[in-house]
């Protein structure tokens, strides 16, 4: 039983990721995480979704804000700005740490797929965790203001200029990491974690070959929607659908994911968009899919893993 294989990037990602790690032995539990919205920042390697998802599954994450670290301090970003540096990116003291091993190991040669690698085990962290590349993919946003990385977007403008376009920067040629290749090859199940499909699913699906390796994936293909109600639970997903045509539901992550997954889980709270998600060709069920305790994100990782028939611990 080689298990499943779980798509993430970000907050909601994670969630379900520390759900499936409790549930899940670590031999079945592969978590393949998006690196476009990696940057650099302060001479800095940054990769924020893959230390969401570290510091998540090592306990370690900030509860209030589903990102950093719990009990961070900020003096070393106090100091940078007061030699001039911009500091709108939020970089906690430990964060930091992470970043300064990270890029000393890169510079020395070694892949992102090793660097994590590393750090995980560091941090105690079990299951496998992979970058879905160890090349360099950037999301780069179109918007009524311009052209900015994602992280200019998403952290120093809040989100608030128009979406128009999202470009995903080397993505055609750049081949999934080693641990996403063998995961794909040997997984029993694949979940697409309930994550924004742009900016998270996107650069993942956008990788040389993926999308169709996964349509032509024989098992179960989960996705759980990120929306609830018309609305994102964290991020601006519902502004982008809006802001690219589309009222946002979880009818429009469906229609996304078409051709994608052989399974659909929505919130109960939209349990009258099923038979219009179940036109579109995947196996639909409703459930609570909002996770704010420890005891929600086991819940529907159970639930999940129950569509997807993989033994549990």
């Amino acid at each position: 039983m080689a298990g499943v294989l779980a798509l993430a990037g970000g907050v909601g990602g994670a969630k379900l990721v520390w759900g499936l790690a409790q549930i899940l032995t670590p031999d079945n539990l592969t978590v393949v995480v998006n690196t476009g919205d990696d940057d650099e920042f302060h001479g800095l390697h940054v990769s924020p979704d893959l230390d969401t998802v570290m510091y998540t599954l090592a306990g370690m994450a900030n509860p209030e804000t589903g990102w950093g670290l719990v009990g961070e301090t900020f003096q070393a970003l106090a100091a940078l700005q007061k030699l001039g540096a911009p500091t709108w990116f939020n970089l906690g003291d430990r964060d930091l740490a992470t970043h300064i091993r990270r890029t000393e190991l890169l510079r020395k040669g070694s892949t992102l797929s090793h660097v994590t690698e590393q750090l995980c085990q560091h941090l105690g962290v079990r299951c496998r965790v992979a970058p879905m590349t160890d090349a360099r993919v950037r999301t780069t946003v179109t918007t009524d203001q311009g052209v900015m990385p994602f992280q200019e977007y998403f952290v120093k403008h809040r989100c608030e200029p128009q979406v128009k376009d999202l470009v995903f920067k080397g993505a055609d040629w750049a081949l999934p990491s080693p641990g996403f290749d063998k995961a794909l090859r040997e997984a029993d199940a694949i979940v697409f974690c309930p994550s924004n499909p742009f900016v998270s699913i996107g650069p993942i699906m956008a990788l040389q070959g993926v999308r169709q390796r996964i349509e032509l994936f024989k098992g179960p293909r989960i996705t759980i929607s990120p929306i609830i109600g018309g609305e994102a639970v964290k991020g601006p997903a519902a502004k982008m659908f809006r802001e690219l045509g589309e009222e946002p539901s979880s009818l429009a992550v469906a229609r996304r994911m078409s051709g994608l997954c052989t399974h659909f889980v929505l919130d109960n709270v939209d349990a009258a968009l099923v038979p219009q998600v179940v036109k579109l060709g995947m196996q639909v069920e409703a459930t609570n899919t909002f996770m704010t305790t420890p005891e929600d994100k086991i819940r529907l990782a159970m639930f999940v893993c129950g569509l997807a028939g993989v033994s549990l611990k």
